[in-house]
């Protein structure tokens, strides 16, 4: 059976001489977490938005569940690092803005509103606007509004990177439960080491050039003990990749 995530020899450059990415190649097996890890600036996001079909490639070829990747499809769900919710809509509408953009009949859009939303377990929350929300639960809208367009990988910007460290290890333990309860392909794109090894089945390490140096499977059962010595050994290798990429710009 064919990976659910294909690219081959891709490239990206937003002029000749300023190349972003450059022979990128691997694979995403259907149900996993793989995370892409690397220095700021080597095109972690840039890598994200071609997958999603925001950007076109400069080269190369990219197939989602063997389709040629050609512009953005409700197949790949994109969850942005600002979540790009509207602050004066509820719950509700925030997460069946996609339905109806979709044009799916109200009685079944309403009955996937309400599943995604006790999904994330903010039903106590429907009516409440988003602008009254913590961001925690601003975070937890933004994926069941994704979800609720039933994507076939789920694909996350940094959706962490502006919550405090505690709400952030709470919603990293419900995405980890999500991802197994969904069995749904996820890719992030994160700068913390920890993030990666607490979620990813794969890390991708991207190097400052745009290139991939590695592809580190990480094998620990989930859910993960930080405080473990195999846990400890994938965060000083992490570590010393970032460490080197800083010391080589």
């Amino acid at each position: 059976m064919s990976a659910l995530v294909q690219l081959e020899n891709v490239a990206f450059n937003y002029t000749p001489d300023s190349p972003i990415l450059n022979n990128i190649n691997f694979e995403i097996e259907n149900n996993t977490f793989v995370t892409i890890l690397g220095p700021s600036g080597c095109g972690k996001s840039t890598l994200l938005n071609l997958i999603a079909g925001f950007i076109p490639t400069s080269n190369g070829s990219i197939k989602v569940d063997e389709k040629h990747v050609k512009a953005p499809s409700e197949e790949r769900g994109f969850v942005f690092q600002d979540l790009a919710l509207f602050p004066w809509l509820s719950v509700y509408k925030n997460v069946e803005f996609g339905l109806k953009m979709q044009n799916i009949p109200k009685e079944k859009r309403d009955q996937k509103v309400k599943e995604m939303i006790e999904l994330v377990g903010l039903s106590s929350y429907s009516n409440f606007p988003i602008s009254s929300l913590s961001g925690g639960m601003k975070q937890r809208v933004a994926l069941a509004r994704t979800l609720a367009t039933e994507p076939n990988i789920l694909l996350l910007d940094e959706p962490f990177s502006a919550l405090d460290a505690q709400t952030r290890d709470v919603l990293q333990e419900e995405l980890l439960a999500l991802h197994q309860k969904l069995s749904m392909t996820t890719m992030l794109v994160t700068h913390s080491i920890d993030e990666a090894i607490y979620l990813s089945d794969t890390i991708i390490l991207l190097s400052k050039n745009g290139t991939i140096k590695e592809i580190v499977q990480i094998d620990i059962d989930k859910p993960r003990d930080r405080t473990s010595s195999s846990y400890n050994d994938y965060q000083k290798k992490l570590y010393e990749f970032l460490r080197n990429e800083r010391q080589q710009s």
